[in-house]
């Protein structure tokens, strides 16, 4: 199931049925579960571990050095979850010591053509990120969030849990749970897809009364949040206690 072309370092850790195509290589601290498949050409290095049944198709570089000049070859790590699709050309960088010193990625993300997930990185479950889509360090994606082509996310940002990110925005504050950008600006509640994950009417509702408390009533953050508290949905609550632990404060 190794090609015979490829280059896979005699100390990685890989199952019997891991597969890896011509030309790819393996580097020495790298650990891979069972079911997943590594095309051609792809670079998989640094202290990585990767879960079962994930594809890398050809060309990403997984768990190289990340681009942080503070970073001085220590032993960082990137740990991904299980079911993941990294399409052509993916980039995932391992963490550095100035934060948790590892970058995660969660279980059945999609990760399209030339996508960037940079150090420090922390996605979820059934995370989408479409052509392009580029994250920069620290930062925190929640699951179920869709970034689409082109979104950029400047480091240390928080996209809170069914956020839907539109092409080519440029996101430098937090991305409230379940709010649908579009040029660069909040637009409504993500309504769409939470229907599409079995969201009932009420609780969507709910979050259309929420997002109207905190974009459209002129309130402050603080008052925002005691007004969506009276709601009493836990979906709402899941909102609130984003706003509250948001540092760098949320697009507005």
């Amino acid at each position: 199931m190794i090609h015979p072309t490829a280059i896979v370092h005699p100390k990685a850790e890989l199952a019997d049925d891991v597969s890896v195509g011509p030309y790819s290589i393996i580097g020495e601290h790298v650990q891979i579960d069972t079911g997943t498949e590594v095309g051609p050409h792809v670079v998989i290095n640094g202290h990585t571990r990767i879960g079962r049944n994930n594809r890398f198709f050809q060309f990403s570089s997984i768990g190289e050095e990340n681009q942080d000049k503070k970073y001085q070859g220590e032993p960082t790590r990137t740990l991904i979850g299980d079911g993941n699709v990294f399409r052509e050309a993916c980039t995932v960088h391992r963490g550095t010591v100035q934060d948790q010193g590892e970058t995660r990625i969660g279980n059945d993300g999609w990760f399209m053509a030339y996508t960037h997930i940079a150090h420090d990185c922390v996605l979820g479950d059934q995370v989408i990120l479409s052509n392009n889509a580029t994250l920069a360090g620290h930062v925190l994606v929640g699951d179920w969030v869709i970034l689409s082509g082109f979104a950029k996310v400047h480091q240390f940002c928080q996209i809170g849990e069914h956020a839907f990110i539109g092409m080519n925005s440029d996101i430098a504050r937090d991305v409230p749970p379940f709010v649908l950008v579009g040029e660069n600006q909040p637009r409504a509640i993500n309504t769409e897809g939470l229907k599409r994950r079995d969201f009932d009417a009420d609780d969507i509702n709910d979050l259309r009364r929420a997002y109207k408390m905190l974009y459209r009533q002129g309130l402050k953050r603080d008052e925002a949040i005691t007004a969506i508290s009276t709601l009493g949905s836990r979906h709402c609550k899941t909102l609130t206690d984003f706003l509250q632990a948001s540092k760098r404060g949320i697009l507005r």
